[in-house]
């Protein structure tokens, strides 16, 4: 049966303002990053990925990252996360009181040069310095393995070789995982298959799911992974996005729609789906052009209208 074992209430995690916005080739300005974020802070969702403390030659669009992180008011039923690939970003995400830091390593080690200019090992040994920062604080640590369910340039990649990687990082003391489909190659079957074995392993460990659209299984994947067990899915407003090192990647999945087809199914996302959908319908305006969102175009499913009138 549908959703027999998925969980009665799901968290969402906002990704567009990070995720979303290091792949816009204009600047969007600090003050529109920070009312956005305080706008997406009153809708329930569960955290917002703020920004990414790296270097403003990398991802000139998030070169404001201590400017938002510190602009922003924090609603305490909010985590506040931010990506960081170093121990400098570290210490600046932690200067600002980040609540999570994100780690994130590429499963296969060719899109791990690509994507952060390091080996896996160079990686992991960031890591390690990047853990011994934030000991004693209270900011929490999440390690996502990046290309979990298949790399532009390697191919699927192992069940056990994505465990290894989970291994390493709860070996390391990180409390969460997220496991993500950097480029769009994930299917259903795939995705049912990978988090039954990750919750079969670590049944207490948290754990996050990361799709992208690229090849338009999106949501399908978050069906799979609610099915699962998953109870905590990343997503991107307006599905803006994408990984900016990887051939023909496009948008990450649409937070709107995918909270609309969970409340049609009916599983509890503690979202406010009109005031999110009156924010994703100002995000052009913000970004400067169109965005793939469907729900802001056609509507939900309950939005009826008006009779035709017919000839007599």
């Amino acid at each position: 049966m549908l959703f027999s074992d998925a969980p009665r209430r799901v968290m969402i995690n906002e990704v567009s303002v990070r995720d979303g916005f290091q792949s816009e080739p204009e600047f969007i300005p600090t003050e529109a990053k920070i009312r956005l974020i305080d706008r997406l802070s009153q809708t329930g969702l569960a955290k917002i990925e703020v920004t990414s403390f790296v270097s403003p030659k990398a991802i000139p669009n998030l070169r404001d990252a201590q400017e938002v992180m510190q602009g922003i008011r924090r609603d305490p039923g909010v985590v506040y996360a931010a990506l960081v690939p170093n121990e400098r970003g570290a210490e600046r995400a932690l200067e600002c009181r980040v609540d999570e830091i994100n780690l994130v390593m590429s499963v296969g080690e060719t899109h791990n040069v690509a994507n952060m200019r390091m080996t896996q090992d160079m990686s992991l040994a960031q890591f390690r310095r990047v853990m011994a920062l934030a000991e004693g604080t209270a900011t929490h640590v999440n390690g996502c393995a990046a290309t979990a369910f298949g790399c532009p340039f390697e191919g699927d990649q192992p069940v056990q070789k994505v465990m290894d990687v989970v291994a390493r990082y709860l070996e390391m003391g990180m409390h969460s995982i997220t496991l993500a489909d950097t480029t769009g190659m994930a299917s259903p079957r795939q995705v049912g298959e990978l988090c039954r074995e990750f919750f079969r392993r670590y049944p207490q460990v948290p754990l996050t799911l990361h799709f992208h659209n690229t090849r338009g299984m999106g949501l399908a994947n978050v069906i799979a992974g609610l099915e699962a067990g998953a109870d905590s899915f990343d997503a991107s407003l307006g599905g803006i996005g994408g990984c900016p090192f990887a051939p023909g990647a496009t948008g990450n999945i649409c937070t709107e729609d995918m909270v609309h087809m969970l409340e049609c199914c009916g599983v509890d996302t503690g979202i406010d789906l009109d005031l999110l959908l009156g924010i994703a319908r100002d995000l052009p305006a913000v970004v400067g052009h169109e965005v793939p969102g469907q729900i802001i175009r056609a509507g939900k499913v309950g939005d009826l209208h008006a009779k035709p009138l017919t000839e007599t």
